[in-house]
């Protein structure tokens, strides 16, 4: 099954854009997804092709019409009714690897990108559209958004990476950020390797990984790690479970 790729966009020009290179290029070239921006502007109903105003209640900036891209959503659905529709905004739900493994796994996406001061939110009301957010940052428009999201999806389609393990020891995957890595050469600046990384024992060297990485989370990313051990605290029926001081 073919990852499908519906990205409505003012700046269609933007698309494959990165992801026409590297390893999702080949995957493009290769009929494992396709990519398909449809044009927002198309779908202006007078001369000058307006698709947005200004915000009721005044306000800086402007609002991408809810008339406009209602039209718009509904010639995305007319083509592609199987596809969900994602709603790129910095007031969406945050994006997580589990939720881009679900879309990965399903027959694609149909990605909304905003401009300006985003969309009218009877939009929202109005047809079944996901909103997502790719972080605590504010973009020029969700096109980089929109680029992200399908990199994330495109590199766990079945023959985009190299080694089907590829994906499954890295950040997130597991609930925690990933192991730090080293390769050759073995001294760099007057820093080595570490010893155990090169002394062929796996499962020390597998400890230490696991180590690292619940180091790594707990320091850098308390969020993460509480969130790690609230679940591996948590019992398969959902109680938790009792902590000894």
């Amino acid at each position: 099954m073919m990852f499908a790729a519906q990205i409505l966009t003012l700046y269609p020009e933007m698309f494959p854009g990165p992801l026409g290179l590297s390893i999702a290029g080949r995957a493009l070239a290769d009929g494992l997804w396709s990519c398909d921006p449809i044009q927002i502007r198309d779908f202006a109903t007078d001369r000058h092709r307006t698709v947005d105003d200004t915000p009721a209640g005044g306000g800086a900036g402007m609002v991408l019409k809810a008339d406009i891209l209602g039209l718009a959503i509904d010639a995305a659905l007319a083509r592609r009714p199987d596809l969900p529709i994602l709603a790129m905004t910095p007031r969406g739900t945050p994006i997580t690897q589990a939720r881009v493994r679900a879309l990965a796994a399903g027959p694609g996406a149909t990605l909304l990108c905003g401009r300006f001061e985003g969309f009218d939110e009877r939009i929202f009301d109005a047809r079944p559209i996901e909103q997502v957010s790719m972080g605590d940052i504010i973009l020029s428009g969700g096109e980089m958004a929109a680029l992200t999201l399908l990199d994330a999806c495109i590199r766990l389609l079945p023959g985009v990476m190299g080694a089907a393990s590829s994906g499954v020891e890295e950040s997130f995957e597991q609930g925690l950020l990933e192991y730090p890595h080293y390769t050759r050469p073995v001294e760099w600046e007057g820093r080595t390797i570490p010893q155990l990384l090169r002394s062929g024992d796996h499962a020390k060297i597998a400890a230490w990984r696991k180590q690292r990485a619940e180091d790594d989370t707990r320091l850098r990313r308390p969020d993460l790690w509480e969130r790690h051990i609230g679940v591996r605290d948590r019992s398969p029926s959902g109680a938790q479970r009792e902590t000894k001081d």
